[in-house]
């Protein structure tokens, strides 16, 4: 039945060993990522798992038996990034996190995410980092693993496997539950630069391409948020990444924790909320890549504080959000895409560059930070996130024109990925 249920809602190329394919995209628009304006008149030729050809329809010459695939009304993109996933959780008004990680067994939880990879590319994301398994222990290679060979549909993982936490920092617990329980942790806790180390090492080797720290959590006398590492072991996490080849995520979210992160020399910054305009200020002097993750924080006042979208005036939280990224934006910090995913429901990762859009950016900004920006945050920026010959072909279209209305990357009419059909305008997902 589930072969027969995947079968039915992937395009009909087989995505696993389908033979080569030429194919000839006709949209109305082809936005490549390059500049900020869609061309009109143009289509993309895509031999195999690359593109062969981009320009103006009368100027490719198409290899026989090519097949044209019409897309009226549609804009073509690059496939679309989504920096800050989390395949193993899902919207917390159905299922607190919680009860996430205490209840909901890992394999139970592997086969949520599988289904969530699946949506998730059908909606127009080709690729993925996914910062944190939430207590879902090295599941995440597997996932990665079988989208890679072929067993599932799903969007190229960039993983980070277990994150790393100070001791007795993160969830579930300890406060709030009884002191005598043996509690599993949402991620690796360490204490300690050696243990810090060798929790990068382990990581690593399991899998992981990207380190994920806490650099901040709810540690506070009142449960406010706090740094949790000390400035040395945040330095050895990252060192002994960088010194292995793995770029390092931090969560962070108050202005103490966000410097301190910076300051250690992480590659990229998540959440960022409470951030001063001086750490904004470091945070570009350094290079490093922020990614706001709006969507979360609508999501969890939608939740927990009773906001209602469209209706209410947006929370104290929600304006901390905004402030932060206007104030990235103003001084020029590169800005991914990065959503938090799984906070709210796989597959409607578009509401982050929605959010962007709202809180500031032009339409084209959010486009190039789900795209040529993202990847290169990735250090892909050679292979995928533009249309240009030579990079995969992973690409999306969307009906209508995201250029001038981000809304419209709400409508996915086609997927493709490395060459291989997902989605065509006459199927259904």
């Amino acid at each position: 039945m589930l072969c027969t249920l995947v079968l039915s809602t992937v395009a009909s190329a087989s995505w696993a060993g389908a033979p080569p394919h030429d194919y000839l995209l006709l949209p109305d628009r082809v936005w490549t990522g390059d500049g900020n304006t869609a061309h009109t008149d143009w289509a993309v030729l895509v031999h195999n798992d690359s593109i062969a050809a981009v320009g103006p329809k009368a100027s490719i010459q198409t290899p026989a038996d090519t097949q044209r695939i019409e897309l009226p009304g549609a804009t073509l993109t690059p496939g679309l990034i989504d920096l800050h996933s989390h395949l193993f959780l899902h919207p917390y008004n159905e299922t607190l996190w919680n009860d996430q990680v205490l209840k909901e067994p890992t394999d139970y939880r592997t086969l949520e995410a599988a289904a969530h990879a699946r949506v998730t590319l059908l909606s127009g994301f080709t690729t993925l980092r996914d910062l944190g398994t939430e207590g879902a222990g090295y599941a995440d290679v597997s996932i990665k693993r079988a989208i890679d060979d072929g067993l599932i549909p799903g969007p190229r993982m960039f993983i980070a496997t277990r994150a790393i936490v100070a001791n007795a920092s993160y969830g579930p617990g300890p406060r709030g539950f009884r002191p005598d329980l043996d509690l599993p942790s949402g991620a690796q806790e360490v204490s300690g630069v050696d243990a810090a180390m060798r929790a990068v090492r382990e990581q690593a080797a399991h899998g992981a391409d990207w380190i994920k720290l806490y650099a901040d959590y709810r540690v506070g006398p009142d449960g406010g948020t706090a740094p949790t590492f000390t400035a040395a072991e945040l330095k050895a996490i990252v060192d002994t990444a960088h010194l292995i080849g793995r770029p390092v995520a931090a969560h962070a979210a108050s202005d103490a924790g966000v410097r301190m992160a910076v300051e250690a020399g992480v590659d990229s910054v998540e959440h960022g909320y409470g951030a001063s305009e001086s750490t904004f200020k470091l945070i570009k002097q350094h290079g490093t890549a922020y990614e706001p993750t709006l969507t979360a924080v609508d999501a969890t006042e939608e939740y927990f504080d009773h906001y209602r979208p469209g209706q209410d005036p947006p929370t104290a939280k929600m304006r901390e959000a905004e402030h932060a990224f206007r104030t990235a934006l103003k001084l020029g910090v590169t800005i991914g895409n990065g959503s938090d995913v799984g906070v709210f429901a796989h597959g409607t990762n578009w509401r982050e560059p929605v959010a962007m859009v709202r809180d500031g950016m032009t339409a084209p900004q959010a486009l190039h930070a789900a795209t040529d920006v993202a990847a290169k945050i990735l250090r892909q920026q050679d292979h995928f996130g533009r249309i240009a010959v030579g990079m995969r072909a992973d690409l999306a279209a969307f009906a209508g024109d995201p250029t001038a209305h981000i809304d419209d990357l709400a409508h996915p009419v086609f997927v493709m990925k490395d060459g291989t059909l997902y989605r065509t305008p006459n199927e259904k997902p």
